[in-house]
This record gives C-alpha cells, structure tokens and sequence, in this order.
C-alpha cells in the first residue's frame, strides 16, 4: 500500500536532506513521525519531489551509500570517464554515418539524443529550399540513396509517400517518380470524391 506524506512530512525532508546519507535522512524521519519507511522508499520520495542531498553523487569521508555492495553499484572506478574524456565511437559534427536501412546521416550537433543526426538528402534539400513541412518527406527521385543532386531530391507529403509506395511509383528516373507523384495526387483525388 502506498504511503501518502503531508505537506509536514515533505517540508522536514526537505530540512534534513542536505548534507546527510539515506540511511541518516531515514533514521530521522522515522523517529520524528514514529514510521518504519524503507531508504529505497524515502529515497524515491525524494526524487519524485526534486530533494537533492547536496553532495552531488559524493560521499562525505566515513560514509557509505546505501546502496554499496548492491546488485548494480559501480561507484567510481579506473574506467570511469573523467572531465573532458570523449568515448571511443565520438566523432566530430559533421561526420558522416550509414543507418541500417542504407541512408547516409550527418552529424550536426553534440549529445546523447538521435536528433543530433540528420539524413544527409534532407540537409541538401534544406539548404536549397529550407526546412521540410511537418507531414513532408524528401525521397530520392531515382530510388539511388547516394543520388545527392538536388534536381533527384523530392518533396513528397506523407500521404503522397505512402501512394507511391503501394503503387510502386518510385522508379529509377526521377522524371517517372514525378509523373508518379502526380499519379499518386490523382488516386486521392479520386478516391475523396468517390466517398
């Protein structure tokens, strides 16, 4: 059953925290409101309500954490990363990268996140024309993903992509991918006014 704590409880958490180890905030707490919550209970509570301890990961000399000699506690140790270390797969901006589907990705910012790459047809597409519309994809003309010439690089609406992609439209020549695009509009149209 899941403990609701007062206004009370979350102000004197946020009093003793500083400064002091789980087991110490846990001891306090627990005789203050005479209660028996757990560490790894008090210590979730604190972290849903943002209480940090202050130490920022260190320990004060003498204590533990309480989590040591744990399932998953690492600590510090020789192979941790040290200010300024780049791991061994870090490459550059603009360093360029093959996804598992065959496209060519440009890194375009630092970070932990997928958005630091783009697709290098859809920069080259940007650069011409500016940023792609929400809803919008740009394909390659000639089905060739290493085709980075602008005149290959089409403009196609989700819906459009999807068309041309159960009707096989996409083909080898960028001109009949056009004619394709044109195609895939006309079926749509045709389709809304036949409902």
């Amino acid at each position: 059953m899941a403990k609701k704590y007062t206004k009370e409880h979350i102000e004197y958490l946020r009093e003793i925290t500083p400064g002091r180890t789980n087991k110490e905030i846990t001891k306090m707490f627990n005789e203050k409101f005479n209660l028996n919550i757990s560490e790894s209970a008090l210590a979730q509570v604190r972290k849903r309500r943002g209480i940090k301890t202050g130490s920022d990961g260190k320990y004060k000399k003498g204590h533990e954490p309480w989590n040591k000699g744990k399932k998953g506690f690492m600590g510090p140790n020789k192979t941790s990363f040290k200010k300024g270390h780049k791991p061994h797969n870090w490459v550059p901006i603009g360093s360029e990268r093959i996804t598992k589907d065959g496209y060519i990705e440009i890194k375009i910012q630092e970070g932990k996140f997928q958005k630091n790459w783009r697709g290098k047809h859809i920069l080259v597409w940007e650069e011409h024309n500016g940023p792609v519309p929400e809803g919008h994809a740009v394909i390659f003309g000639d089905g060739n993903n290493r085709n980075f010439d602008i005149d290959n690089l089409i403009l196609v609406s989700r819906a459009q992509l999807l068309k041309l992609n159960q009707q096989g439209l996409i083909k080898n020549d960028a001109d009949l991918t056009r004619t394709g695009v044109i195609i895939a509009d006309l079926q749509m149209k045709i389709s809304e006014r036949s409902k």
